[in-house]
């Protein structure tokens, strides 16, 4: 007969070997990102096996593909592109795909639904962030605050001067926004304060409601570019918005006009807006989104005083990214358990 085990440490090798199956028959989830808050990370681990790209840079394709194989959900961010040969590479057990983001357009959504794949994302809690960032943002540019502070360190600043530096106020301004979701009605709230003359804002439909809270008015197109002294893009990003800011539109719009654009790169004809702005067809730019994402260094938008480029950081609050990573989680411990997603893509 085999030698008996006492009772004390026969318990404890029960113990491994019930833990060992509970840990083998736990869903398997990939994440993108080793950066992402840990308060989504923790909420995972409870009920996943977790496995993380290990660089704080966008997982390269071929590890991507590698890694997804045989994984039950995908934690991925924006930087990644989720198509068939990725979906493929992760075989017939993936049950979810969720974004650390409130766009979605970097997934395949129809292969996501041939496939029976739930996708999530993150739409209402970033929302005041990009509102407060697009204000920022656009009081940057039109007065002219990065130029006035390289003056400090340079030189530049000789004695006060009565014109030196001056920029274009809101007040009095007629003010355009292209979209009007939840964002675009908050950067009309915030800008609202500032007393302009007029806000607009261009849709397919009209929403008279939200618009009658902050005093806008519903106009097309044309009308926006012809009479706007800000243009505020907040926008989704689809077939019929990409590029739908062409040589065509910058030509239509005041000299005076302010362009800014924290939505997506993808709305712009980024060589377009280049020429408008290097030929002062209209007067600046502030961008928090280009194409591509980081812009190369040699890029001629770098090498304007008209344009004030931010690393897309539109939703960059430390509690809005925390709540973000955690929405994100509970996205994927949902759709794994068959349960409603707290943010789900009709698809």
């Amino acid at each position: 007969m085999p030698p008996r085990l006492p009772l004390g440490q026969l318990r404890h090798l029960l113990q491994l070997q019930r833990g060992s199956r509970t840990m083998s028959s736990q869903p398997n989830v990939y994440v993108t990102r080793p950066d992402v808050d840990a308060s989504g990370l923790e909420l995972l681990r409870k009920s996943c096996q977790v496995s993380t790209w290990g660089e704080t840079l966008p997982v390269p394709r071929s590890e991507l593909i590698r890694q997804i194989a045989g994984k039950d959900a995908l934690y991925c961010a924006l930087t990644d592109k989720i198509d068939k040969e990725v979906l493929d590479a992760a075989g017939s057990q993936l049950k979810c795909v969720a974004t650390i983001s409130v766009g979605y357009e970097h997934i395949d959504v129809e292969e996501c639904k041939k496939r029976g794949i739930r996708v999530g994302y993150t739409p209402d809690v970033l929302t005041d962030a990009t509102a407060e960032l697009t204000l920022a943002l656009l009081l940057a540019t039109n007065r002219r605050l990065f130029e006035a502070n390289k003056e400090v360190y340079n030189g530049g600043w000789k004695s006060w001067a009565p014109m030196w530096m001056c920029g274009q106020g809101l007040k009095c301004s007629r003010v355009g926004l292209f979209g009007f979701g939840r964002i675009g009605q908050e950067i009309a709230a915030r800008i609202l304060p500032f007393k302009p003359a007029e806000i607009t804002y261009t849709t397919r439909t009209a929403r008279p409601q939200e618009a009658a809270a902050v005093n806008a008015r519903h106009v097309d197109f044309g009308e926006m570019l012809s009479n706007s002294d800000f243009i505020v893009v907040c926008c989704a990003l689809t077939p019929q918005t990409k590029e739908i800011f062409n040589a065509d539109a910058f030509q239509k719009m005041k000299s005076n006009c302010i362009f800014i654009n924290t939505a997506r790169g993808g709305v712009v004809d980024q060589t377009a807006l280049y020429e408008a702005l290097k030929c002062n067809r209209i007067l600046a730019a502030g961008l928090d989104v280009t194409t591509p994402e980081p812009l190369p260094l040699d890029d001629p938008l770098l090498k304007l005083d008209n344009v004030v480029i931010l690393p897309h950081i539109g939703s960059a609050d430390i509690e809005t990214r925390k709540e973000m990573s955690r929405i994100t989680a509970r996205n994927i411990i949902a759709a794994l358990a068959g349960e409603k997603m707290e943010a789900e893509v009709v698809l």
